[in-house]
């Protein structure tokens, strides 16, 4: 005859005062995990209790119940709804529900308290990414869903682009195919078709480390910290169409510029415009470069400019910012880390004096209209515009009788004087070409006469000596 099955008889639920309830020493949590006890006040005040506590009668001496009921499994959900009644936002006699086991259950109180915390399964990192994403798909933002849970924004921004990596490859991970660190690195872009095919090729490469996988999926773009990318700047590129590929789990150095036509078009029309408005000092030619080659002054002969003197109100409000700067250095000397309020004004300090220190310099116009400037950017990604270079075809020629041109007048290769019709335009150059005005050529420019004979383009992002003076 087959043995019959014991039949299982589960635990009785009910609702008991919270004033009744009371935390027992059989608890095996004693350390602090998790969220904060606060925290879940909180999430409870907003949706309310989720789960019962586990709960047992307390009994006398003799064995009779006393009435109240000790908390074996649930204690940190007792402490938040504690802190509720402490708030007043919860009453002492609210009915809390609770699963009441048999006092006299041959399973301890220990037992029961040890399963409830070992035998639960954490949710696996997709779900919880997957259920971010359907609560933003819901209508809530970012900053509401952190506040919900009690994380930080970018922890959420993580979590979302983590979600929206291709299906395939969320696949994947889901069945322990890749590790989290090379999901998050296929995160930088969202082309799925790009990371798909970087996750094939992975397949016959013994490096499948992270770090491999960003630099293939980024190594058509252009890093941030390019002279062209910090010279547009990202809003610029961005406003023009361009897409920043950005890092959330790293330091990405200002992401990677994944447009380069896009972005050398951008950089070439500022360098452009740079080099229209120095062509209005007068020189006889511009070349324009993103980065000027090496050497290429070598054949050339650089003019013998006069720096201008500070003024005396710029030489005051150097002398006092020099003095500043001593002031500061000397009253943090021994200072292990500098305040981030004394960090910032020496910073803007340097840059004012850098100002100062980058003066103007005055040319002969009759130097200026036989010479030529140099527009590019700089390795930091400002602007640098270096004038005064003669070719030695535009080298003046000594007049029969061994006499020189007239000092200050501007004359041709012969050394004939210029008539008003022989006044060549400033021809730019960008990439070998010549760069023409909207009527297919420039009209010819005579030398401006506020800027002939001053160099005065300072690089960019730093201020010039009355933004200095504001420093004060």
């Amino acid at each position: 005859m087959a043995k019959a099955v014991q039949k299982i008889i589960l635990s009785a639920s009910r609702d008991i005062p919270f004033n009744k309830l009371v935390l027992s020493q059989s608890n095996v949590r004693r350390l602090k995990a998790g969220v904060s006890v606060e925290d879940l006040a909180e999430d409870i005040g907003r949706r309310g209790l989720l789960q019962s506590l586990n709960v047992r009668p307390v009994v006398d001496v003799e064995g009779a119940e006393t009435g109240q009921f000790e908390i074996p499994a649930g204690g940190r959900r007792y402490r938040a709804l504690e802190r509720l009644v402490r708030q007043k936002r919860l009453s002492k006699t609210a009915l809390i529900p609770c699963i009441v086991r048999d006092p006299g259950a041959e399973v301890s109180a220990e037992e029961d308290s040890l399963a409830e915390n070992v035998q639960r399964v954490a949710l696996h990192p997709l779900d919880q990414f997957r259920a971010f994403q359907t609560l933003r798909d819901q209508g809530a933002g970012e900053e509401e869903i952190a506040a919900r849970f009690f994380v930080a924004p970018a922890v959420v921004k993580q979590r979302l682009r983590l979600a929206a990596v291709s299906g395939k490859l969320l696949d994947v991970y889901a069945e322990d195919g890749m590790t989290l660190e090379q999901l998050m690195a296929f995160t930088v872009t969202t082309d799925h078709a790009r990371q798909e095919q970087v996750w094939e090729a992975l397949q016959q490469s013994y490096d499948k480390e992270p770090y491999s996988i960003r630099r293939q999926l980024t190594e058509s773009a252009v890093r941030g910290s390019d002279r062209r990318a910090r010279f547009v700047g990202a809003e610029a590129y961005e406003a023009a169409g361009g897409v920043v590929l950005r890092d959330l789990f790293e330091d990405d150095s200002g992401g990677w510029f994944e447009d380069v036509a896009l972005l050398d078009r951008l950089a070439t029309e500022r360098l452009a415009a740079a080099a229209e408005r120095v062509a209005a000092e007068g020189w006889k030619w511009i070349e324009v470069a993103v980065d000027v080659r090496y050497g290429h002054t070598h054949h050339l002969r650089r003019l013998d400019g006069v720096t201008l003197e500070l003024t005396p109100a710029e030489q005051v409000t150097f002398d006092a910012l020099t003095a500043e700067q001593t002031k500061l250095e000397i009253e943090y000397e021994r200072a292990d880390e500098l305040p981030d309020e004394v960090d910032a004004r020496l910073g803007e300090i340097e840059a004012a004096l850098a100002a100062f220190e980058n003066r103007p310099v005055r040319y002969e116009p009759a130097e200026i209209a036989r010479a030529g400037v140099f527009v590019s950017i700089d390795a930091d990604g400002q602007l640098a515009v270096d004038r005064g270079y003669v070719r030695p075809e535009d080298e003046p020629s000594m007049p029969v009788g061994g006499e020189g041109p007239a000092e200050g007048e501007a004359r041709n290769a012969d050394g004939t004087a210029l008539a008003a019709s022989d006044v060549q335009r400033t021809v730019i150059t960008i990439g070998g070409g010549e760069l023409d005005d909207a009527a297919g050529q420039r009209a010819d420019r005579p030398p401006h006469p506020g800027a002939a004979g001053c160099g005065g383009e300072r690089p960019a992002g730093r201020p010039d000596g009355a933004a200095a003076q504001a420093l004060l």
